[in-house]
C-alpha cells in the first residue's frame, strides 16, 4: 500500500475535530448558530465535491501483500484510537452546547452535526471492530456503540443482517421502490428488538433466561445508562437529553447508510428455499478515493459482505459490484429526497438485475 494511502486513513480524525472547529469558528465570527451547521456543511458538501474532484481508487492490494497487509497492527490501532477520539469530542459537544447558548436553529445544528460525528466515528468504526476475532477489538467496538446507545447493531448486524442481508427478512435491507422515510423508523425499530431476540434465543440454547447476566445487551444496557447519569451529574437535564439525542441521530446515520448499501439488491431464492449465498453482487460498491479513507473504506461494502472477515485495509474494489454514482455523503444527501433518490438509482438497479440475468 502506498504510503499516502496508509496515512491517509487518518482522514477520519478530521472528523471529530469539526466539532471544536465549529464552536471556535462560531465564536471568533459572533454567528455561533450559524456556524454550528459547519460539520454537516464539510461532510455534505464540500466533501462530495472533493469526492468527485479527486475521483476514483478501483485500485486493489497485490495477492502477495494480502497477508502481510492484514497483520500489520498499524491499521488495527487507528481503528482502536477512535475510542477515545469518539468520548472526547462526545464529552467537549455537551459542554459546549450548554454552554453556547445556542438558539433552536444553532442547537439543531449542533446536534445534528453530533449525530453525524457519533455515526462515523462511533459506528462505522465499530462495524469494523466488531467483525474481529480479538476479545480487545469486539470490546472496544461495543464501548463505541454503547456511546451513541447503539448496542444492538454490535449483535443484529452479525447475526441478523449478515445472514439475511439482500432479503426480505433483513430490516437494513431496502426493497426497490421504497422510501427512506418508510424504511428509517422501521429499520430503527425492527433491527432493535431483532438484537434482544437473537441475544435471548442464544442464552435459551444454554437454558438459561433472557434476563441472565449473560446477556450481553443487559450489560450495554447497563453502561448506557450508567453514562446518561454521569452526563446528568455532570451538566444536569440538559446533558442527558443531548446524550440520548445525539445516540438517536447518530443510530438514524447508521441506518440511512444502511438503505443506500443494499438499496434495490435481492438474493435469489433457491428451490431447496434458501437464498443463494451472499457475494459481492449483494450490495453497492463506491470506489471514491477521499470519502474510502474517511470512511476505512466501508464504501468497498460489497467486498465486506463476501469477506466480512477481512479487514478494511485489504478490502477489494469489484468492478462488477452494483456501483453508486457518488460516495456515501452524496448519496446520504440524494436519500433524504426520494423522488430525486428513485429518478437516480432506480434506472441502476435496473440495469444491474438486468446484466445479472442475460
Amino acid at each position: 500500500m502506498p504510503l499516502w494511502k496508509r496515512f491517509g486513513f487518518l482522514l477520519v480524525f478530521v472528523v471529530p475535530a469539526l466539532m471544536p472547529a465549529a464552536g471556535w469558528l462560531g465564536a471568533r465570527s459572533g454567528h455561533p448558530d450559524l456556524l454550528a451547521w459547519f460539520p454537516l456543511f464539510f461532510l455534505f458538501v464540500l466533501l462530495p465535491l472533493a469526492d468527485y474532484a479527486l475521483g476514483h481508487d478501483p485500485r486493489n492490494p497485490d495477492p502477495d501483500d494480502a497477508a502481510p497487509l492484514e497483520a500489520d497492527d498499524s491499521f488495527r490501532w487507528m481503528t482502536l484510537a477512535a475510542l477515545p477520539a469518539q468520548v472526547g469530542v462526545l464529552a467537549w459537544s455537551a459542554r459546549h452546547a450548554i454552554d453556547a447558548d445556542f438558539g433552536p436553529f444553532g442547537l439543531a445544528g449542533w446536534l445534528l452535526s453530533q449525530g453525524i460525528v457519533g455515526g462515523v466515528l462511533a459506528i462505522n468504526v465499530a462495524h469494523e471492530l466488531i467483525h474481529k476475532d480479538t476479545r480487545l477489538e469486539r470490546t472496544f467496538g461495543g464501548l463505541l456503540l454503547t456511546t451513541v446507545g447503539y448496542a444492538g447493531f454490535k449483535i443484529e448486524h452479525i447475526r441478523g443482517h449478515h445472514v439475511h442481508v439482500s432479503t426480505p427478512e433483513d430490516a437494513s435491507s431496502a426493497r426497490f421502490g421504497q422510501s427512506l422515510w418508510h424504511f428509517l423508523p422501521r429499520a430503527l425499530f425492527r433491527n432493535t428488538r431483532n438484537a434482544w431476540r437473537l441475544e435471548a434465543h442464544r442464552l435459551q440454547r444454554h437454558g438459561r433466561s433472557a434476563w441472565h447476566p449473560g446477556n450481553e445487551l443487559l450489560r450495554w444496557t447497563a453502561l448506557w445508562l450508567a453514562m446518561a447519569v454521569a452526563m446528568g451529574l455532570w451538566l444536569g437535564v440538559a446533558g442527558v437529553a443531548f446524550f440520548f439525542a445525539q445516540g438517536f441521530l447518530a443510530a438514524c446515520s447508521l441506518e440511512i447508510i444502511n438503505y443506500i448499501e443494499h438499496y434495490g439488491l435481492e438474493r435469489d431464492k433457491l428451490s431447496d428455499g434458501r437464498y443463494e449465498r451472499t457475494t459481492h453482487l449483494h450490495s453497492w460498491n463506491s470506489d471514491y478515493l477521499l470519502s474510502n479513507l474517511l470512511l476505512f473504506h466501508l464504501q468497498r461494502h460489497s467486498d465486506h459482505h463476501e469477506t466480512p472477515r477481512r479487514r478494511y485495509q485489504a478490502l477489494l474494489h469489484h468492478p462488477d459490484s452494483p456501483q453508486l454514482p457518488g460516495g456515501y455523503a452524496a448519496m446520504f444527501v440524494l436519500a433524504l429526497f426520494p423522488p430525486l433518490w428513485f429518478r437516480v438509482i432506480d434506472p441502476r438497479v435496473r440495469m444491474f438485475h438486468a446484466q445479472r440475468t442475460r
